[in-house]
C-alpha cells in the first residue's frame, strides 16, 4: 500500500491536470473528449481523498497515457513507483522523459536526477555514480547531483572520494561539511592503524583536525595511537582533550586514561581531572573512579562519606549498588545515619523517575493520564513496569 506522503504528491499534479482540461475544454471542440479526461481525473482524485491508492495509481497512469505531455505527472508517478518498490518501472519512466524531445532543460536535468536515485535504489551504484558525475560537470544542479555522490562513495568507503565531493559541496552551497570529512579522515586513519602504519594515520588524524579542531573521534585515535607506542603522557594529553571537548565520551576514555595516570603516578592530576569533569557530567562514571581514588588516598570512610554526600545530590542506581557494596565490606560508624542516608537517596531516585510511559510515543509521566499529554493518545499512558516502577 502506498504511504500518505506518497500519494499526496499525486494531488498537485492531479490538479493542474484539472485545470489544463477545463481550459482545453474551452478551446477544443468535440469536447467528448475531454469530459471523459475530466471525468476520469476526477474518479481518480475521488480515490485519493478516500485512500483507495491502488485504484487512483490505475486511473492516473490511464491519464498519463491518454495525454503523454503531462510531465508533472509522469514525475509523479516515477516517484511514486520508486517509493512502492517498483524501481524497474520508475527508470523504464525516468530515461523516458530524459530522452524524450521537447523537454526544458530544467526538466531533463530533473529526470535525469530522478533517475539517477532509481538507479541508486536499485543498487546500480555505477550508473548512478556516472550520472551525476555527467550532471556535476555540466554544473547544472550541482548540489543535488554532489550530495548524492557522497552517499554514494561512503556506501562504497571511498573515503577520498567523499572527501573531494564534500569540499567540492561546500564550496557550490556554503554548506559546512567540515564535521563529515573529520569523520572521513578518521576512517582513512582507522585503516592505516589496521596496516600498522602509524605515519600515515597521524597524517590523516591531523587533516580531521584542520576539518573539525574539536573532532573528538580524532582525539580518540590519537590517544589509541599514543597507547601503542608506549606514550602514556601523550595519550593522557588526548584523552583529556576528548572529554572536554564533549564530556558525554569520557566513559570511552576514562578505562584507558586512568590506567595511564597509574602507570604514571600522576593521582593528583587524575583526581584534579575527574573532579573537573564531575561538574559537566550528569552521569555515575566520573564520580565513581574518583571514589575510587579517594579511598586509595583518603581511606574508605572519608570515600565512603564523599560518595553519600554526592549521590544525595545526583542520585544513581549503580552509585546506589557500590556504596552499599562499601559499606558492607567496611561498616561505618553510625549505621543508622549511613541508612538515612541510603533512605533519602532511593527516595530522590524514585522522585526522579517516570512511573508511567505512552505506548505510542514514549513520553514518560509520574502520574497516569488517560490522555498522553504529549501526543494526544488516548488509553496508551501505561504503569512502567522496571526495577523503580510498579
Amino acid at each position: 500500500m502506498m504511504t500518505n506522503v506518497a500519494w499526496l504528491l499525486l494531488i498537485p499534479a492531479a490538479m493542474a491536470m484539472g485545470w489544463l482540461f477545463g481550459r482545453r475544454g474551452g478551446e477544443i471542440k468535440g469536447g467528448a473528449k475531454i469530459s471523459r479526461l475530466s471525468n476520469t481525473y476526477f474518479r481518480g482524485l475521488n480515490y485519493l481523498l478516500n485512500e483507495q491508492q491502488d485504484k487512483a495509481l490505475e486511473i492516473f497512469l490511464q491519464i498519463a497515457e491518454v495525454d503523454k505531455e503531462t510531465v508533472e505527472t509522469q514525475f509523479a508517478l516515477g516517484h511514486l513507483f520508486r517509493r512502492r518498490g517498483e524501481v524497474d518501472r520508475a527508470i523504464r519512466l525516468h530515461q523516458n522523459l530524459v530522452a524524450r524531445t521537447g523537454l526544458s532543460e530544467e526538466q531533463k536535468t530533473r529526470a535525469s536526477l530522478e533517475l539517477g536515485e532509481d538507479y541508486m535504489r536499485a543498487g546500480l551504484l555505477d550508473r548512478a555514480e556516472t550520472l551525476f558525475n555527467d550532471l556535476v560537470n555540466m554544473g547544472v544542479h550541482a548540489p543535488k547531483a554532489l550530495q548524492q555522490l557522497i552517499s554514494i562513495y561512503q556506501s562504497e568507503r571511498d573515503w577520498p572520494q567523499a572527501i573531494a565531493h564534500a569540499l567540492k559541496y561546500e564550496q557550490i552551497s556554503g554548506q559546512a561539511m567540515g564535521e563529515s570529512i573529520a569523520h572521513y579522515y578518521c576512517e582513512l586513519a582507522e585503516k592505516f592503524i589496521h596496516e600498522n602504519n602509524p605515519g600515515s594515520a597521524r597524517d590523516q588524524i591531523a587533516l580531521a583536525y584542520s576539518s573539525d579542531s574539536q573532532c573528538v573521534r580524532a582525539g580518540m585515535l590519537e590517544g589509541k595511537l599514543d597507547l601503542l607506542e608506549n606514550n602514556d603522557a601523550a595519550a593522557i594529553r588526548a584523552f583529556e582533550r576528548v572529554a572536554r571537548h564533549d564530556v558525554d565520551y569520557l566513559p570511552e576514555v576514562l578505562p584507558d586514561l586512568m590506567a595511564c595516570y597509574e602507570r604514571r603516578n600522576e593521582l593528583m592530576r587524575a583526581r584534579g581531572f575527574l573532579q573537573e569533569v564531575i561538574e559537566n557530567y550528569a552521569g555515575v562514571t566520573p564520580l565513581l573512579a574518583l571514589t575510587e581514588l579517594i579511598e586509595r588516598q583518603d581511606g574508605e570512610a572519608v570515600a565512603q562519606d564523599f560518595l553519600a554526600k554526592q549521590l544525595l545530590q545526583r542520585p544513581s542506581v549503580r552509585g546506589e549498588a557500590v556504596l552499599l557494596g562499601k559499606v558492607v565490606a567496611q561498616p561505618v560508624s553510625d549505621p543508622a545515619e549511613m541508612l538515612k542516608t541510603l533512605k533519602q537517596i532511593t527516595d530522590q531516585l524514585l522522585v526522579r523517575s517516570a512511573n508511567y510511559r505512552c505506548n505510542n510515543c514514549g513520553f514518560g509521566a509520574r502520574a497516569h493520564h488517560w490522555q498522553c499529554p504529549s501526543c494526544k493518545h488516548w488509553g496508551s499512558v501505561k504503569p512502567l513496569l522496571n526495577l523503580l516502577g510498579s
